[in-house]
């Protein structure tokens, strides 16, 4: 790890222009790429407070060896050149986008000679027209195969045509109508790329224009009694109209616009786009990025904008593109892509009315994405073996921790306070051995007496179960099944201990979870604990922290358990409050007792169903009177408070 005061700029050497930045490492590679209106202060404020930074931003300090930069004239220059040094060198350190799978585009080979309707994937081509990009393979042969009753472009490939066209005779499409056959000549090449053009009008959006041609032509032919004519004009215009219900309508029809939301936690983020055009989603597109440097929002907009437009053909930059925050230099970028387009283009943030709407959807998309793609690492066999002999490693652990714990508390100003214990097992969430606490020896708002309780209680359990089955006197060999119950079949509660129990905290909450153990003279489990502000890991009586690499998988599998733990006790704080709230609401009702009070849940399913029954439909509960449930109907509606249903999950201990 190099010194960055080693290779601190002398003071004064720095100019104060806007201008970009690059910091190498010992090979002289660029590691980081960065722009700044005042190159001076964006680089002093590497240097003067190290310790202030961000870990990840250390991190890239003591990897790089020097500095240099070149000064240019305005901010948006600072971002051509920021743009497309980052695509030369391939910084480690900058955020990069990546596709999270490949998407499939509607294709038109328009630089052919005889142009060609085509699926295609992967790297653009000059000279081709892209549409989309298209969820699946098959929304788009559906699409293709409506449009060519009315656009009979060729869509064989080059070894079939020129087959076609040496034997003289057209392929099965030819004979059924849906390719105009240029093959054997039975258009001209320049006829057939005026077919071809039209079907890339339809697809931009000119729609209005085809189907009210195609209906004038109808009714001419109905009108001159050419009824055959006039009924496939009808079965065009309706094979027209299927290919633009498979598009969703969303917004006016002179709307063109790309709509970017994000969803993203402290190491990776999510960014989908939706394609508007014509008031129609045309397309969706995923990327999964890295956030290697601690970058907000507006900063991933940045990154995204360039690197989305950065290469792609003016076309495909539209007027409007809606964000979910803007970029530090939103001027700056607004040029850039302006000038980029050759024309006028909007960024903004929408606030209210259909566009509002529609960037939830993108946002939803967005976070449904980001699940998948965890989910898809997650369950990866290597990567889960990797992420705990990391964790080994960085925690200098015996063995690898194949079954973790976490613990986390959750209260509301100090009421209905809660913790929940969740386990991993082989890097694999083992739900069933879920288990919830409250917390009952600790009054008020105390996370470090609140953990010390509950890993207190979870071990004392785990001793008396061993000492059940006879594993302490007998040296691990166990009686009567061990673990198992030997008359259910099922592991017996608290009877697994873990390798390592892991704590959502730093050094006070550590400490007390230790401090447990050793009270209970458990000395073979390892205990360490999170904090959330930097994802540090702590470890008992250690004055410094274990920061984990950044994209390690590691790193993401404690994060994943913390998660799952930080979820897992919110859901049950909710569920307590819940139900007090329903006792105290219920509590002064004359005749109502705990059993009717759980008859009336399961009528109705939930305390906001039972609010909105009126008297005679809450007296059709067995055993509610009349006079009961105009008592209940007042009681409920005394509060001002709307009440949720009770949420479920796990086990109570």
């Amino acid at each position: 790890m190099a010194d960055p005061a080693t290779y601190r700029p002398a003071p004064g050497s720095v100019p104060e222009s806007p201008g970009v930045y690059r910091f190498r490492d010992g090979t002289g590679r660029v590691i980081y790429v960065g722009k700044a209106k005042s190159l001076r202060a964006r680089l002093n404020s590497y240097f003067a407070d190290f310790a202030g930074l961000h870990p990840r931003t250390q991190t890239m300090l003591q990897t790089a060896t020097g500095v240099d930069w070149t000064v240019v004239g305005t901010e948006v220059e600072a971002l051509q050149l920021e743009y497309s040094w980052i695509k030369e060198f391939d910084p480690r350190f900058n955020v990069k986008y990546r596709d999270d799978k490949s998407y499939p585009y509607l294709a038109v080979t328009m630089h052919e000679d005889v142009p060609r309707v085509q699926v295609m994937r992967g790297a653009k081509k000059k000279g081709v027209r892209y549409f989309g990009p298209y969820s699946h393979a098959w929304a788009i042969r559906e699409t293709v195969d409506q449009l060519l009753r009315v656009f009979p472009v060729r869509t064989c490939s080059a070894g079939v045509f020129q087959r076609q066209r040496r034997m003289d005779r057209p392929c099965l499409l030819g004979d059924i109508g849906k390719c105009s056959a240029p093959c054997v000549g039975r258009v001209t090449e320049q006829a057939h790329r005026e077919l071809a053009e039209d079907f890339c009008d339809f697809m931009a959006g000119d729609t209005a224009r085809f189907i009210k041609a195609l209906e004038k032509d109808m009714k001419a032919s109905a009108a001159d009694q050419e009824y055959e004519r006039a009924a496939r004009l009808r079965d065009d215009i309706r094979a027209l109209q299927r290919a633009l219900e498979k598009q969703s309508v969303v917004l006016g029809d002179t709307t063109d616009c790309d709509v970017v939301a994000f969803a993203d936690d402290q190491l990776e983020a999510a960014a989908q786009v939706f394609y508007v055009r014509g008031g129609r989603i045309r397309g969706q597109r995923g990327w999964v990025v890295d956030k290697v440097d601690d970058v907000t929002t507006g900063e991933l907009v940045e990154q995204f904008l360039l690197q989305m437009y950065g290469e792609a053909a003016p076309e495909a930059v539209p007027r409007e593109i809606l964000v979910p925050a803007l970029p530090p230099d939103t001027d700056a970028v607004v040029e850039l892509l302006a000038e980029h387009r050759g024309g006028r283009v909007d960024l903004r943030v929408p606030q209210r009315g259909d566009k509002k709407t529609l960037m939830e959807t993108v946002e939803r998309n967005a976070v449904e994405a980001f699940k998948q793609h965890k989910t898809r690492r997650a369950t990866d066999l290597t990567t889960r073996s990797k992420g705990l002999q990391e964790l080994q490693d960085a925690l200098d652990l015996d063995q690898a921790p194949l079954r973790m714990e976490c613990y986390d508390v959750s209260n509301l100003q100090g009421t209905n306070v809660v913790a929940s214990m969740v386990v991993f097992e082989d890097g694999l969430a083992r739900k069933s051995e879920y288990r919830r606490f409250s917390i009952k020896t600790v009054e008020g708002q105390d996370d470090v007496r609140s953990i010390h309780e509950v890993i207190r209680r979870r071990f004392k359990r785990y001793l008396e179960e061993t000492e059940k089955t006879g594993e302490l006197d007998v040296l691990g060999e166990p009686e009567a099944g061990g673990p198992i119950d030997p008359e259910t079949g099922r592991p017996r509660r608290f009877a697994y201990p873990p390798n390592l129990v892991v704590v959502d905290g730093g050094p006070p909450q550590v400490a007390a979870a230790q401090r447990a153990l050793d009270e209970l003279g458990i000395d073979d489990v390892d205990v360490c604990g999170i904090a959330k502000r930097l994802e540090e890991l702590w470890l008992p009586d250690e004055e410094d922290p274990v920061i984990l690499p950044r994209n390690s998988e590691a790193m993401y599998l404690v994060q994943r358990l913390r998660d799952q733990a930080h979820d897992f006790a919110i859901r049950y704080h909710r569920t307590k409050r819940s139900k007090g709230m329903l006792v105290s609401e219920l509590d002064d009702v004359p005749g109502l007792g705990p059993g009717r009070r759980k008859a009336l849940i399961k009528h109705f399913g939930s305390v906001k169903m039972l609010k909105q029954a009126g008297p005679d439909q809450i007296a059709e509960v067995p055993g509610i009177g009349r006079r009961t449930a105009e008592n209940i109907v007042a009681a409920l509606h005394a509060h001002d408070g709307a009440v949720t249903g009770a949420q479920d999950g796990g086990e109570e201990t």
